[in-house]
């Protein structure tokens, strides 16, 4: 047997999977679903809007913002996994 001191190995830290982060990012994809399946909020004809009904705009604004909250997901997402990437790449050196 050697003399020379054996080296503690650290364990493998596991990263948690629900992170606020990710709490935002399924926020973001969730709004437009809920903003659109609730029909009661929008089934109306006022306050029209250059003349378009109330219920026409209001689908085709969350058009726009649902582009919005996706795109932020998506870059949120990439943020996210670039983190957990390099705390596997620091973890295992």
């Amino acid at each position: 047997m050697s003399d020379a001191p054996e080296v503690p190995v650290a364990p493998e830290v596991r990263q948690p999977v629900v992170t606020p982060v990710r709490v935002v990012i399924a926020l973001c994809l969730v709004a437009p679903f809920v903003a659109m399946l609730w029909v009661s909020s929008y089934a109306k004809a006022d306050p029209t809007f250059i003349g378009i009904p109330f219920f026409y705009w209001y689908q085709m604004l969350w058009v726009l913002i649902s582009t919005a909250l996706t795109m932020i997901a998506y870059q949120l997402w990439q943020r996210d996994q670039r983190a957990r990437k390099a705390l596997e790449e620091g973890a295992s050196r």
